[in-house]
């Protein structure tokens, strides 16, 4: 499970959990950022890089991405040490881009507004890969017979129910987060053992079954998904960013834990280690999917891990596979959904958002901020009415990413102007120069990836657009606070 930057910071400190805490060395650091990192985007990603990349194209593509992922990294861990009084992350950072306390609270409010829009796209997002793994259970998920017409779009049998299974699922969740929080956080324990079960179990099986057949062209011209156009080694890495970059949403969380650390070494260290351990389990996992089913079925697959498992062990390895897949991801979407309304809550209880988003039942449930947050969400679920599922997740998480880039650009305008300020550094330490060059490298990456978003205008409105929503909205939402 991901967590989104400034939660984990905001809510320990809104609290008295913090006050006892041991503190965490390199080895718990890691694993931190570990679980953070590799959560439900994975079981979905090869059949989404297939459509956009070669397999020459999708190695490229995660080492481009590893690399600026580091970058916006290092530029969160900066800012945790140069300026560790701003505690609730990118919405602090852009607050204090500005001189004037009303310009500062309006940039504040506008992070808080666009990661609660991206995480009503990510909820569904891992709703839609959760419905892709139900397929193997429920093949009507898959029924292409068509039943009625949505506007000018055909809607089929298994696009209507699919639809009304993601509204359970999500409606599900709902209930259970606000009957009881405890109930939601040891489920978390049993998903967790299940996602690192099925991964191993589908490196080992894979490693068998790998066709180097598949591999005799490991390069070889794409045509694009959008109807551009066949697309070049350097287009399916311009192509693949935004996807792979989804699989990293959550790097920066750790370093929101630098102040229960043993040392700041340790929390770099624990960073870049990490990120490695997560590239390389992401490497090997794309590129053996890639060696194991072809390339055209993959691009067409709901349920990538399942269908490599049927074609190696036939149907027991494939049923096996998605029920690991459905609990792992039943566990993210737990989370996912707790913490798309985390983000109101704690900004209302910071006076950032208005006060109603605040309010808790007697479960402690923030009931309000969750019944809105999912009401967006339910809003989303209507993208899978007229896509299959595999195209309603690459185009959800695609929304999502472009969303969650715009803080992060703005950390890195924010780290840059400390730097360039020489601020605090008469009393910690560093190399101005290398720390300069790492925040405009984070800044040019993220502003890549939003341009790479402009391929798809229909996404990157959506994206972009609903992030800037929030500025129009100030105004008048900020009343209530």
């Amino acid at each position: 499970m991901k967590i989104l930057p400034g939660l984990v910071q905001s809510e320990y400190n809104g609290g008295t959990k913090m006050e006892q805490t041991k503190k965490c060395g390199f080895w718990l650091l890691t694993a931190f950022v570990v679980g953070n990192m590799v959560g439900s985007g994975i079981f979905m990603l090869p059949s989404t890089l297939a459509q956009h990349a070669s397999p020459l194209g999708v190695t490229m593509a995660w080492l481009v991405t590893g690399g600026g992922v580091l970058m916006i990294a290092f530029v969160f861990g900066h800012l945790s040490i140069h300026k560790p009084q701003l505690t609730a992350g990118p919405q602090s950072y852009a607050r204090a881009l500005f001189k004037d306390p009303k310009k500062g609270k309006a940039a504040g409010f506008t992070m808080v507004w666009g990661y609660w829009v991206a995480s009503w796209i990510s909820n569904v997002a891992i709703i839609t890969s959760l419905a892709g793994y139900l397929t193997t259970f429920f093949p009507i998920l898959t029924v292409k017979t068509e039943i009625f017409t949505f506007g000018k779009e055909a809607i089929t049998l298994g696009q209507l129910t699919t639809f009304i299974v993601c509204t359970i699922l999500l409606w599900g969740t709902h209930t259970i987060l606000i009957t009881s929080l405890s109930a939601a956080s040891k489920l978390n324990f049993i998903t967790t053992f299940s996602k690192v079960l099925g991964f191993v179990l589908f490196i080992v099986a894979g490693l068998f079954a790998f066709q180097t057949a598949l591999f005799e062209h490991y390069y070889f011209p794409v045509e694009a998904a959008s109807g551009e156009g066949v697309l070049g080694l350097g287009g399916q890495i311009h192509h693949a960013a935004i996807s792979t970059l989804w699989a990293f949403i959550g790097i920066e969380s750790d370093v929101i834990l630098s102040g229960r650390a043993s040392s700041q070494r340790d929390v770099k260290r624990a960073t870049i280690t990490g990120l490695l351990i997560a590239l390389s389990i992401y490497m090997i996992i794309t590129l053996i999917t890639m060696g194991v089913l072809p390339h055209d079925q993959l691009q067409g697959s709901d349920k990538p891990f399942v269908d490599v498992l049927q074609l190696i062990i036939g149907p027991a390895g494939g049923i096996v596979m998605a029920l690991l897949a459905i609990i792992c991801l039943f566990g993210s979407m737990l989370g996912w959904i707790l913490l798309g309304s985390e983000v109101p809550y704690q900004a209302a209880k910071a006076g950032d958002f208005p006060a109603v988003f605040a309010k808790t039942n007697k479960k402690g449930s923030p009931v309000f901020a969750l019944t809105v947050t999912n009401i967006m969400s339910q809003l989303f679920i209507f993208s899978v009415m007229s896509r299959t599922i595999n195209e309603a997740f690459t185009f959800l998480t695609t929304s999502a990413t472009l969303a969650y880039l715009i803080p992060y650009i703005v950390s890195s305008i924010y780290s840059f102007k400390v730097i360039m300020q020489g601020d605090t550094y008469e009393l910690q330490k560093g190399n101005r120069t290398r720390d300069g060059i790492i925040a405009l490298v984070a800044m040019g990456y993220s502003a890549w990836v939003i341009i790479s978003g402009t391929a798809d205008l229909k996404t990157f409105g959506l994206g972009i657009g609903l992030f800037l929503v929030g500025i129009l909205l100030y105004p008048f939402m900020s009343k209530g606070f």
